[in-house]
């Protein structure tokens, strides 16, 4: 730990350039996305009904109590690893590989179900400003999922464009300095939240009561449909919109007084976005019946319930692209700051660690991440992908209320500028639980890719991170110079003992020849 500490302090390669408003933006930027302006309508019209409501509200409860955990964690160890270094201080290397590669996965998923959200939001956008109907040949990829088969189809497509071309925008952002990162992320916020608003306010004075009722549909037979029982399904489906407010503790190095600034954005960030959340769907689904949400646009679509004209939908439309916009961009950031952590450490190649002298960005790692969504994202069905950045949201999130417990036993000594209220485990314990109960809604299909690339992190951790370790080498090289040092303290010794025991017998030998 005290290395650690070190490290951070005295071994930063990065450009501490953020302020707190900047990192709170950058929370805003991450959550605000795919889960408000597509998943929301989808989790009403097949899972809750009007208590979507709720759903939005106990998973807004989960992430809070989520932030907190890692505000303190933050606030103690300021360092870009975020989970992954917080697991490697309490846990030790193996679990905090475990994590890092999952918290990878939870970006990369994150990146890739944002950008194709952001083609088809882009292309509803063309065919409402031009009414021209752009050919599905280059806004598709060629392969997609088909859920109830549980297989793969060729859709006939050729390639989904929209989605490489944000790819390698952000790609190339990313790449200059993170100040004019933050800079362009903090007026795209801005942007989409006085939109937010806008929505709000001006749709709420047609709400009709009566679309309210039944808050809770009466369940169909099964789990998933309706009744408490899918209104608790569709806080699992949901989740996917609280998870970003992490993505403050992966620029923790980039920070001005991160001690400060990291828990005010996270815990920030989490509320803020919770209340926009729930005016969102009280508007949403008090504007027309539940069963009709189930829509890859359902905000936009129920203006249509409005006498407002064309305005406010693309005005809806531009705030959902802005949205996907900064998602993705801060999801690929955290991505790299996760990676350039794990690879400092030895456990991924250390071309992931490469800082650029100007720029103070690690780029290798930013091209390569880039490089490889916008390869998938335009030929590969991704967008199947975002439950599964559920699971290793709630995993994540399960890891961190650990620690907190863990490193207040073993490291009880260490100075907590913000300290998770009400004791040392009954935040972390309550959170745990109940990021366990949400995993109970997992579909088996999102439980098969998460194993899938749960196995590939172990076999890239025994074939590469296991043997270059620098913790590991650092652990061999002392106990061999220990080693070392043992033996020529032995030799030494055992050649003065041999001296002093034959010295009787060297000097009568000597008074013999004398003699």
């Amino acid at each position: 730990m005290d290395v650690l500490q070190a490290e951070i302090d005295t071994q930063n390669e990065l450009r501490r350039d953020l302020n707190w408003f900047q990192l709170l933006a950058i929370g805003l930027g991450s959550i605000i996305g795919a889960g408000v302006f597509v998943l929301s309508g989808q989790a009403a019209a097949q899972y809750s009904g009007p208590s979507i409501i709720i759903s939005f509200v106990i998973t807004g409860v989960i992430a809070l109590l989520a932030s907190l955990s890692y505000s303190e964690l933050g606030a103690m160890m300021p360092s870009s690893g975020s989970v992954y270094t917080y697991t490697y201080a309490a846990l030790g290397e193996y679990l905090a590989w475990f994590i890092g590669w999952n918290t990878g996965l939870l970006y990369l998923f994150s990146i890739l179900t944002l950008t194709v959200a952001w083609g088809k939001y882009v292309v509803l956008f063309v065919d409402i400003v031009s009414d021209y109907n752009v050919t599905s040949m280059i806004v598709q990829a060629p392969v997609a999922w088909n859920e109830d088969a549980e297989r793969f189809y060729v859709t006939g497509q050729a390639i989904n464009l929209p989605a490489i071309g944000i790819t390698i925008a952000i790609t190339m952002l990313l790449l200059i300095r993170i100040r004019q990162t933050a800079i362009v992320n903090l007026v795209l916020v801005v942007f989409k939240i006085i939109i937010i608003l806008i929505f709000i306010f001006a749709c709420c004075n047609y709400v009709n009561r009566n679309n309210y009722h039944p808050f809770f549909p009466p369940n169909k037979g099964s789990f998933s449909e309706y009744g408490v029982t899918g209104m608790l399904q569709a806080c699992t489906y949901v989740f996917f919109a609280y998870v970003g407010f992490d993505s403050v503790s992966t620029v923790a190095q980039e920070a001005k007084s991160p001690e400060r600034s990291l828990p005010i954005a996270m815990i920030g960030s989490t509320v803020v976005s919770l209340l926009l959340y729930i005016g969102i769907c009280t508007v949403m689904v008090g504007l027309v019946p539940y069963e009709l949400l189930n829509s890859e646009s359902p905000l936009t679509d129920v203006i249509k319930a409005t006498p407002y004209g064309l305005w406010l939908t693309i005005l809806m439309d531009l705030g959902a692209i802005a949205s996907l916009t900064t998602a993705a961009l801060m999801s690929m950031l955290s991505q790299t700051r996760i990676f350039y952590s794990m690879a400092h450490d030895g456990l991924l190649p250390p071309v992931f660690a490469k800082i650029h002298s100007h720029t103070t960005t690690p780029w290798i790692s930013i091209l390569i991440c880039g490089i490889f969504c916008a390869v998938f994202s335009g030929i590969c069905p991704v967008d199947i992908l975002g439950e599964t950045t559920s699971i290793s949201a709630l995993i994540t999130y399960i890891f961190v209320h650990i620690t907190v417990i863990v490193m207040r036993y073993t490291h009880k000594d260490m100075q907590r500028v913000f300290p998770v209220p009400f004791g040392s485990w009954l935040i972390p314990t309550v959170g745990s639980l109940l990021c366990i109960l949400l995993m109970k809604g997992i579909t088996k299909p999102t439980g098969y890719r998460f194993l899938v690339w749960t196995a590939i992190g172990q076999i890239i951790y025994f074939s590469y991170g296991f043997w270059h370790s620098k913790q590991r080498i650092s652990i061999k090289s002392e106990f061999f110079a220990s080693t070392i040092e043992h033996r020529l303290s032995v030799a030494t010794v055992t050649e003065e003992y041999v001296n002093v025991a034959f010295e009787p017998y060297i000097a009568t030998a000597n008074a013999e020849n004398v003699a």
